[in-house]
């Protein structure tokens, strides 16, 4: 979930007839879409349920395959705010918690989810699962704390609000050596040094991000986090690389991955080549929905100019197929609402031409996405998101696709 969701300011134009040409044409190129079945080699096998409780909100999920074979779903449940008479639900809530279910077939899913981590200081967001190298995992998150009257009075210029009363926290994350069952305090990251805002305790705000973070073989991890870097535009945030060389205990800043003068980039995951490359996936506003890409060939020292991917859908995320393509999933939040993906080869350089599959395109309204992919077995991937249909209860839902 973006941060500029809560926010409330005025689009910006783009910055000339010349780049919304390149825009129009990169549509025209790959605007074509296509039913899951009617592309060679895919198939749809189902659409699963895997969790609904009309007493809570559930979104943004992530999932993971542990060394036991066991499949681990990490999600955001709140309560759902209408059983309180309530007209509808936020995407921050004071009692918002990271939940997680568990299946030994990735179909078949536990009823009630265990209490991931609840933050003695707000709601959480977002949790993002990443298997390490050494069976270890590590879960990022970000929250917001829900002040009082008299501490609304109090807030900077840089501390940033949503709504009448929730104030943003920043970024933590957790870490687990017994596969998910229980998991350490949070852990806060440093601020990147070209961050200028600050959390609900007026502190330098720690690095967040909703996206999928990289572990090379050397045991480094990547993670690219929102930044705001202008105090006068702090919903225009850019998008930076963290690197972490003792399993996410500490971080380093490393370099910017995209920045721009008007549009804004966010919940960006990353994914890194057969060849070394390292690939950034970014959610963008101001850029008429598109999907942006960024690329670094020297291991995160540099990138390369950000560029439109010529499509909607956002946000994304990157699957290494056993052929090593890459399946591309992002949530459809123009109607038909849904959930779309492309398949991309090994180092993502064809996502102009690669054709748009459409998994899902019977969603209620944009609330919806947010997919996250997992390799069942040699042919087939489940694919998990947040979903609704007729603006009805947030759910966490699944496809299983075949991929020959």
């Amino acid at each position: 979930m973006q941060l500029t969701d809560y926010c409330n300011y005025i689009p910006i134009a783009l910055r000339s007839i010349s780049l919304f040409f390149i825009f129009f044409c990169s549509l025209v190129i790959t605007g074509f879409s296509s039913e899951v079945d009617s592309i060679p080699g895919v198939r749809k096998v189902k659409d699963i349920l895997i969790y609904q409780d009309s007493l809570y909100y559930a979104s943004f999920p992530s999932i993971v395959k542990l060394p036991n074979g066991e499949y681990l779903l990490a999600f955001r449940r709140a309560p759902n705010r209408r059983i309180f008479g309530e007209s509808g639900n936020n995407h921050v809530d004071p009692n918002s918690y990271l939940v997680a279910l568990r299946s030994e077939d990735g179909e078949n899913w536990s009823e009630e989810p265990s209490l991931l981590y609840a933050h003695p200081f707000g709601g959480s967001q977002d949790p993002c699962l990443l298997l390490k190298r050494d069976g270890s995992l590590i879960c990022t998150s970000y929250g917001w704390a829900f002040l009082r009257p008299e501490g609304i009075e109090q807030l900077s210029a840089t501390q940033v609000k949503a709504g009448k009363n929730a104030v943003f926290l920043g970024g933590y994350t957790l870490h687990s050596e017994d596969n998910g069952y229980t998991w350490s305090q949070a852990n806060y990251p440093i601020s990147p040094s070209v961050e200028v805002r600050n959390n609900a305790l007026g502190q330098p705000l720690p690095a967040y991000n909703r996206g999928a973070l990289w572990e090379t073989q050397d045991k480094t991890l990547f993670w690219a986090v929102a930044v705001a870097e202008d105090t006068a535009q702090l919903s225009r945030t850019s998008v930076h690389l963290l690197t972490s060389k003792n399993a996410g205990q500490s971080w380093k800043y490393v370099s910017p991955i995209a920045r721009d003068s008007l549009i804004a980039f966010n919940e960006t995951s990353l994914y890194e080549t057969p060849s070394g490359d390292l690939v950034a996936f970014l959610r963008t506003a101001n850029l008429n929905g598109q999907a942006a890409i960024a690329r670094s060939t020297n291991g995160g020292k540099s990138f390369s100019a950000w560029q439109s991917m010529g499509f909607s859908g956002y946000p994304q995320h990157a699957l290494r197929l056993p052929d090593n393509r890459v399946l591309l999933t992002y949530g459809y939040r123009t109607e038909p609402y849904g959930i779309r993906a492309r398949i991309l080869n090994a180092e993502c350089t064809d996502f102009a031409t690669s054709p748009e599959i459409i998994l899902r395109e019977d969603g209620g309204n944009s609330d919806l996405g947010y997919p996250w992919s997992v390799q069942l077995d040699e042919k087939h991937v489940l694919v998990v998101y947040y979903f609704n249909q007729g603006d009805g209860l947030r759910h966490i839902a699944g496809t299983v696709l075949e991929i020959e």
